[in-house]
Formats: C-alpha cells, structure tokens, sequence
C-alpha cells in the first residue's frame, strides 16, 4: 500500500487535490480536497437583497451565469414576481449560451487533450489524439474560434460575460429587435456547422434521433467526427467500466418556459424515478473544516471556518440527500428527463467515464436545438421586464441546471438584510468528502478500482476519471 497526493491539477478552475492510497495496479481509496477557502455566503450577509445579483457572478469566471440565474430565481420566488415571456427566454438563451460554451471547452480544452500524453504513445490511435493536444493540436484553434463566434450572442443578450447585470428576477435589462434575432439565428447555425461538421460529423438531428446505446454504437462505427473518435477510444480503454460512483442521481430542473421546463427536477434511485424530496437537503460538515452541527440544513446552515476540525482534510461540504450521496450533471439530468439513449446507457452501464462525457457533448446539441427555437418565440414588441419591489422579509430558494449539473440557492431576508445565503454548486455535490458514516463523496467511490498502468507516478486513469465530472472548485467552495 502507497499513498500518493496528487495536485495541484492543471485545467481545472480553482484548487484541487487528490490523495490516493494505492495497492499494486489499482487505486484503493481516495479523499478529494478543496484546498481553498473563500467565504462568499458570508460576503453577502447583512446587505440588501438586490446585491447578489452583484456579487455572486464574482463567484466564478466560467459559470458566473450560472450563479446570476439562481440568485435571480430565489429572489423572484423571494418577492413572488415572475418575468414575461420575452424575459424569460432571454435568460434561457444566456444560460444555455454559458452551458454549450462550457461544453466545448470542457471536451477540447480540459478533457481531450490526456489522450495526447506520451503514456499512450504505443496505442494506435495515438497520433490522432495528437490532434487535441494542449497548444499545438489544431483541434484546439478550431474550438477557439468556434467558441469565440459563439459568445458574440452573450454580448448581443447580457452585455459582457463574465459577470452580466442584465439578468433580474423580473426579466431582463436587455431587449432584442427584429434585426437582433436575425444576427442571434445567424451566430447559432454558426454554432451548428461547428458541431455537425467537426464534434458530430453529421446533423444535429441524427444526434437527437439516437434511442439507445445500440443506436450509439451504430453511429459511432461511422467515425464520425471528434465524438465518434472519443468513443472509439472509451472501448480501447474500458471507460464504460472506469469511474463509476453508484450515487443516487439528482436534478434540480432548469431553463423554464410557461409553466415546462426544458430539464425535469427530480431523482434516480434504485432503478426508479422520484420527486426531488427538497427538504431531505443538508451539508454533512464532518470532514470540512467547518464549526457548527455536524449536520446542516441549507436554509439556516453556517459558513464559520474551522481548521482545528477533527478529521476534516477539504474546505469542501458533503451535501446529501436524507444520507444519500448524489451525483449531478448532464448525464442525471437527462437520464432524469427520460431520455430513452440515457436511460438505457444509464442502465446498461452506469455513470461511467465515457457516459459522462457523452452525454455533456450530445447536450450541446440538445441545447442548440432549443435556442434555435426560443429565438423564434420572441416578440421585439413585447415587453422583456417587469418593474416589481423587492420584498424585505421572508425565504427563498431556487434551483438550476448549470453545464455541471444542479446548483442551488437559499436566502432569508429581515428587515431588507440578507440573514442567511446558503449556496450547493455541482461540484460541491460531485466532490464531497466523506460524511459522519464515512461514506465517500461520488468522486471519491468513482476512484476507486482506477487502474495504474505500469510505470505511472500520477495515474493517468485518475486524470480521465476527474474531468468526467469537469471540477469547477470556484464554485465548490464559494
């Protein structure tokens, strides 16, 4: 037995550390760090309500977004306010416009680029992998300037990225006129040639119209474009066996419109679908360097730092669900949604390497689907917001799907001051360290098993297995 800690991990945002126990070819163990301390609940308290809307974008330079929507949905839930239509599909076409360009970054920039390592120099297929190697494969320049084009449409609808100020809980602070869904319809078939003819190799709706992992492997023996290669590559390598971290699956449900929204809210548990039970939430607190109950429920839960803490190695908390552990992101929400490729790879493999990954890249295809058709519906002469006042006492919460997976916000407000902020970001449920029954956090059960290939010192399975999950630690630790 060894024990080897790896970190700090390069394409990650923020801070992140493994520690691994070893035995012979596999890894035995692991604990997961978040070895950063930020405070930002804690920023918030005693200001006015309206100032998250500020502050909590801070919180993160790639899913700031993310942060802006959730923030306004527990606030608009907080004043019992709801934005119009046009508002509505404007903070949807943004959210979805940070979420695909999350995507892309996370399968060509932080995922992709393993493959290029020398340790898979011997492998056949290893001088295409040289294609997404990190600052010389032209894979990397392609992406660029696809996602370079696509975030045009952020400009056009929140005014900058990171960091907008035109999400409100009542709508939006922008608008769009007739000639601005033209350029918005123009920048997304951009966005489609990108992926059909470079991700996918074919049309966005031979993608959606896959059923099942047979369907899958059907299309994948074409070799059809970077994602054809990407799963010709989890067979050499086992990845539908690598990484499995049996959790329950947990959605929050997100990207609303009249009453429906685009991800269902809800949980995948033993083979069966449920509610989403909100009030069986809490943050276990027993290996974090937190003070305060050992078990905490989000509305009222603490944020005072604790290094002293018996047996806590990450600044991370435990969120579970009753005493569930739970994994988010896209391969949950949409096996979640009852998407039947994703219920039968679910089933058949469990959440692995590879349907991790895939289901974030055929997202992408999901979501510009979806765009193309909220372009559609709006309406330059109606209006995008509703002036509303702020309520000054009460609580709130609201969820969203962000590209990791289900984000939450909780907020009490007295006296129009912020009493209490509670914030469980998808990494915060993905990279969890133990609880008081010292059950491992998803990543930590998914480590387990990695195998190590002769010669390794940082075992390149771990590599794979970690940005499955794509960390953003930012947002972890908040």
């Amino acid at each position: 037995m060894s024990r080897k800690i790896i970190g700090p991990f390069s394409r990650v945002e923020g801070h992140l550390e493994i520690d691994l126990n070893r035995n012979g070819p596999s890894v035995v163990d692991a604990q997961v760090n978040s070895p950063m301390y930020r405070g930002m609940e804690t920023i918030l308290l005693d200001r006015v309500p309206m100032d998250a809307l500020t502050i909590v974008p801070r919180i993160c330079g790639i899913c700031s977004v993310s942060q802006s929507v959730a923030a306004a949905q527990a606030l608009a839930k907080l004043s019992d306010v709801s934005p119009p239509k046009n508002g509505q599909l404007v903070t949807n076409l943004v959210l979805a416009c940070e979420m695909l360009s999350n995507h892309l970054t996370h399968f060509y920039l932080f995922f992709m680029p393993d493959f290029a390592r020398d340790i898979y120099a011997n492998r056949r297929w290893h001088n295409n992998a040289l294609r997404f190697q990190a600052q010389r494969g032209n894979a990397q320049a392609e992406v660029l300037d696809a996602r370079n084009r696509f975030l045009h449409m952020m400009g056009e609808l929140a005014g900058k990225w990171p960091h907008t100020l035109a999400l409100r809980p009542s709508g939006t602070t922008s608008t769009v006129h007739a000639a601005q869904k033209r350029k918005l319809k123009t920048i997304l078939t951009g966005m489609r040639r990108f992926l059909e003819t470079t991700l996918f190799g074919c049309p966005l709706n031979d993608m959606l119209a896959l059923k099942s992992k047979s369907d899958l492997h059907t299309w994948a023996k074409e070799g059809r474009g970077d994602l054809g290669f990407f799963i010709h590559l989890s067979e050499a390598l086992s990845f539908h066996e690598m990484g499995k971290s049996q959790s329950v699956l947990l959605a929050g449900g997100g990207l609303p419109l009249e009453n429906k929204e685009l991800f269902k809210q809800g949980i995948f548990k033993d083979q069966h679908f449920a509610p989403l039970p909100v009030d069986k939430i809490n943050e276990d607190i027993s290996h974090s360097f937190m003070a305060g109950a050992t078990v905490q429920f989000p509305q009222n839960a603490k944020n005072d730092p604790d290094l002293d803490q018996n047996n806590a190695y990450s600044w991370c908390k435990a969120p579970r669900l009753g005493s569930d552990r739970c994994e988010v992101g896209a391969l949950a929400r949409h096996v979640i949604n009852g998407h039947p490729l994703f219920c039968d790879l679910y089933v058949q493999e469990g959440s692995t390497v590879k349907s991790r990954i895939f289901a974030r890249a055929w997202e992408m295809a999901f979501l510009v689907d979806a765009m193309e058709n909220w372009i559609d519906q709006i309406d330059p002469t109606a209006p995008f917001y509703t002036p509303f006042t702020p309520a000054q006492n009460g609580h709130a919460f609201a969820f969203i799907e962000a590209a990791r997976g289900t984000l939450g916000h909780w907020i009490s407000v007295e006296n129009n001051k912020i009493t209490n902020y509670q914030i469980i970001a998808p990494t915060t449920w993905n990279f969890s360290p133990r609880d008081q029954a010292g059950q491992p956090g998803p990543l930590e059960s998914a480590l387990e098993g990695a195998p190590i290939l002769s010669g390794e010192d940082d075992p390149v399975s771990v590599q794979h297995i970690v940005r499955s999950f794509d960390p953003c630690m930012a947002c972890t630790v908040h």
